[in-house]
């Protein structure tokens, strides 16, 4: 709820927003949700935002996040087009030990992953891990996606359904950094070339389950909030409810992410695998 309360407040209040080169407007993604307290009334807000839901028309019949995605989407977009805002802070808080976590397409999303760096050397907020969030092959479903450029927040770890002082107040500094990168890039700031690490996605693991379909082993008491650490060969990573330990069997080491995360049961994910990269990225400067 960090983003939600953070938003409601620049509502009341948008000094803290203003910058002399672009206009920011803020928004509650999902209001229903926010007066019942829950994550989404029928169905992901966050994995609505697919052509086959934008570009079909709502009926009463459809769940509110699918109407609410359209309304979104003619706000901030069309996706795709030409008119679509030029970037689009998406504001989420997780479960998991996942730090302040920036969120970002790929790693060709140049001006977002100059946002990164700027962010990870000038802001005071530490330990700000960069993850690539599309799966390879797979269309993006993410609000931050109706604009052109975007990054989401996720920081953790906080309970559904309260704001905690320090999650909220990373969250707010983070923002104003993002916002002092924009402002700099719009008044012509030559942002260098870098080397930069991130997080790939490669798989989603389930827990192990009952032929029911029932769980049948829990997060490992040595993996839980080790999200982003390296998971090697040997490593237990569940443990069933007789107390044996279930090892990662594999001969890879990975690196965790979104461990443990509440939303995700239902999705029937026990985390994210992941692999770290270094990438290149060229130099950034706006041309007039």
């Amino acid at each position: 709820m960090s983003g939600v309360y953070l938003v409601k407040h620049w509502l009341q209040d948008p000094s803290e927003l203003q910058r002399s080169t672009f206009q920011v407007t803020p928004l509650v993604g999902n209001p229903r949700a926010v007066e019942r307290c829950v994550r989404y009334v029928g169905r992901d807000l966050n994995r609505t935002f697919a052509a086959a839901f934008l570009n079909t028309k709502a009926s009463d019949s459809d769940f509110y996040e699918i109407q609410r995605a359209q309304e979104i989407n003619q706000i901030f977009g069309p996706k795709g087009s030409s008119q679509a805002y030029d970037f689009m802070l998406d504001l989420h808080n997780t479960t998991a030990n996942m730090g302040s976590c920036l969120l970002l397409k790929s790693e060709f999303s140049l001006l977002s992953i100059h946002m990164c760096n700027y962010i990870q050397k000038h802001c005071r907020v530490r330990h700000c891990p960069i993850l690539l969030c599309q799966l390879s092959g797979e269309e993006t479903t993410f609000m931050m996606s109706v604009a052109k450029h975007g990054l989401a927040l996720e920081l953790g770890p906080q309970p559904q359904g309260v704001a905690r002082a320090d999650q909220l107040a990373k969250m707010r500094s983070i923002v104003v950094c993002a916002l002092d990168f924009i402002e700099l890039f719009n008044k012509g700031t030559l942002f260098p070339a870098f080397e930069i690490e991130a997080y790939r996605p490669v798989e989603q693991k389930d827990f192990p389950r009952y032929p029911n379909g029932e769980i049948s082993a829990v997060i490992h008491p040595n993996l839980q909030d080790k999200d982003f650490q390296p998971l090697k060969p040997g490593d237990p990573v569940f443990q069933n409810f007789d107390g044996e330990d279930i090892l990662h069997d594999g001969d890879d080491t990975f690196f965790p992410v979104f461990i443990n995360e509440a939303a995700y049961y239902e999705k029937k994910i026990a985390f994210w695998k992941t692999k770290k990269e270094t990438f290149a990225q060229p130099a950034l400067q706006k041309t007039f």
